[in-house]
């Protein structure tokens, strides 16, 4: 870098006020790139790295970022200009400096449009206030559990308001809490997490099946206008839905014996495929599902509920998943997956399955199309153990998969498919008209099972049972 050019620190710029992320955003800002073994730069926009990396600046790799003296005197104006105009969020506002109440948060974090206009006022919170709201949010839950009969109207706003608030709190407090060492962010999260999974277990005693509808839709809509937290909300609690429809179907009825009569015609030659060493005769659905298909335990249900709740917590943005190739961007899909993974697992004391769902929640069976953590780990496993083989495709515990005996882990398998349906059905889908119910079920079966064996078949055809009987009941 040519020392006749004036340069200031980003990681500098952006400590001293994190509105200035805002109008990096919005405007093509060049960001210098400085390669610290070679001294090589380049030129690169601020969105296209910050698209990869919400918090590349602050990454102690190889590279440090500078802005040019110029561009910095520009971008100043331009701050003090969208201070002063008080422009709206929708024309690109930039968040007010931190005045230091809301601890570590608030650094640059901006208020990104995928989470709606609310993450503004949860960002401006100190973290004690966050847990009192959700403390608070709980409480309502409870009195609403207590008094029957209650109006599903009621219920179901209740349950998006509380929902998406936590989901909010969660990703301000977590990527802030990115910023401190391992041990001090444990401390710093502790209310945070307890908080959280008390609001769960009294989530759970209001969902039931019949609120998968579109009351439950149309309610998301009008309570949030971010489409990244009308996502992670409605996987929370479509999720939690069809875990009680799940236990309710395993626990009462004759399912499982069904599914044995009818699993070598129906159901072998999709496991043979991912478990190609098992001699066919032996496949069976015990093989299929370690220990066999069995109910959730309460502790279980909380803890994986909780993993589908904060599941999206690293998005950076308004992240299209299931969208046309061109508009696909995979390395900053797969970026999700590693920042919410990382923050839950390191930073925070979340049950393990809660933040190992974080990250394996892409994986598809190892196909070429998915991604995550576990993929890596087995790469690893491999190279010291050649000869080993998963004899289990499901497991209901951690230790068969990170043993290396099973292929997937249940919790993750349910969320890839609550995942992609809720993706291709949204309204708010920006390149491809939602699929209806039926449109979206047809799809997933051809690209996900017959084409790609990326999804469980046995667990989606229950849940296409669940997603046909809420349409009956609707009808």
């Amino acid at each position: 870098m040519s020392e006749k050019i004036s340069v200031v620190p980003l990681r500098k710029i952006i400590a001293s006020n994190s509105g200035f992320i805002n109008v990096l955003l919005h405007e093509a800002v060049p960001v210098v790139c400085l390669n610290k073994a070679t001294g090589k730069n380049r030129s690169m926009h601020f969105k296209a790295l910050y698209d990869n990396n919400n918090r590349f600046w602050l990454e102690n790799g190889s590279w440090e970022y500078f802005l040019t003296g110029e561009v910095f005197a520009n971008l100043s104006t331009s701050w003090e200009a969208a201070r002063l105009s008080a422009r709206g969020p929708d024309e690109g506002a930039a968040a007010p400096e931190s005045s230091g109440g809301a601890g570590p948060e608030t650094e640059g974090e901006p208020a990104l449009p995928g989470f709606g206009k609310e993450y503004e006022a949860i960002l401006a919170m100190p973290p004690v206030e966050r847990v009192k709201s959700m403390n608070a949010a709980t409480k309502g839950l409870d009195e609403l559990a207590a008094h029957k009969p209650r109006e599903a109207e009621v219920v179901t706003s209740a349950l998006v308001v509380a929902s998406r608030d936590a989901a909010l709190i969660n990703r301000a407090t977590l990527l802030g809490a990115m910023q401190l060492a391992d041990e001090e962010a444990k401390k710093h999260t502790q209310s945070l997490v307890s908080s959280t999974q008390e609001l769960v277990r009294s989530t759970s005693q209001l969902v039931t099946a019949s609120i998968f509808n579109d009351e439950l839709m149309n309610t998301l809509v009008a309570k949030s206008n971010g489409t990244v937290i009308q996502h992670m909300t409605r996987v929370f609690l479509n999720g939690l839905a069809f875990l009680a429809y799940y236990n309710a179907l395993v626990s009462t009825s004759s399912i499982i014996n069904k599914l044995r009569l009818s699993f070598e015609k129906k159901y072998r030659d999709f496991y043979r495929v991912l478990l190609p060493h098992v001699n066919a005769e032996a496949l069976t659905l015990e093989r299929v599902f370690c220990k066999g298909m069995r109910a959730i335990p309460e502790d279980d249900f909380v803890s994986w509920a909780t993993g589908f709740l904060i599941h999206d917590i690293g998005k950076a943005a308004a992240v299209e998943y299931h969208e046309g190739e061109s508009e696909y961007k995979r390395d900053v899909v797969v970026e999700h997956v590693k920042v919410g993974y990382t923050s839950v697992m390191t930073k925070t004391n979340y049950p393990r399955d809660a933040a190992l769902i974080t990250g394996y929640h892409h994986e598809y069976y190892g196909d070429p199309g998915g991604y995550g953590y576990f993929r890596a780990y087995l790469g690893r496993y491999k190279k010291i153990n050649p000869n080993a083989r998963q004899d289990f495709c499901i497991t209901y515990e951690l230790e068969p998969m990170l043993d290396y005996h099973a292929l997937a882990y249940f919790p993750a398998k349910v969320l890839e498919i609550i995942d992609v349906y809720d993706s291709v059905t949204d309204p708010n889908r920006k390149y491809r008209k939602a699929m209806t119910p039926e449109e979206a079920l047809a799809m997933m079966r051809e690209e996900f099972i017959e084409k790609h064996h990326k999804i469980d078949i046995i667990l989606f055809d229950i849940f296409s049972s669940f997603v046909r009987e809420q349409l009956e009941a609707r009808s």
